[in-house]
């Protein structure tokens, strides 16, 4: 993954490798002694407001769902490479994600059977706490 000469976050989108920012740091996760000494944990972030490659929807599309910069983190590898990739994964379907539209909801009515399974669980309930409260002068 590392090897491409960008960030493919769909068919429509490469984002290159210029427009990514890193920065790498000790990690917190796993590598014992290693972990102190080494910056494994990467850092990736991406400036959705002064992107060239994106189109003016797409930028709003980002721009509402994740803001104007999108920043991921992963330190779950003892190898900066690994999280390297790892991070570029995240950033990836992170984007990916924001950029698939959302379906508009339909509303529907409810079904004949679901208001009688409604109206018979109303109609337990109600006696359930009636006969909480009757009086029975027989003592029970």
């Amino acid at each position: 993954m590392g090897s491409a000469p960008g960030l493919r976050v769909n068919d429509q989108l490469v984002i290159p490798d210029a427009e990514l920012s890193w920065s790498f740091g000790p990690s917190s996760g796993p590598g014992g002694q290693h972990a102190n000494t080494a910056n494994t944990r990467a850092e990736v972030s991406f400036d959705v407001a002064g992107s060239a490659v994106l189109t003016p929807a797409q930028r709003r599309r980002l721009t509402e769902v994740l803001g104007d910069s999108v920043r991921v983190t992963a330190e779950d590898s003892r190898s900066q490479a690994r999280n390297r990739d790892l991070a570029r994964l995240r950033l990836s379907e992170r984007l990916a994600g924001a950029l698939r539209p959302t379906r508009t909801r339909r509303p529907t009515r409810p079904t004949r059977a679901s208001k009688e399974r409604r109206l018979e669980a109303k109609r337990r309930r109600s006696q359930r706490k009636a006969n909480r409260r009757r009086f029975r002068p027989d003592g029970e």
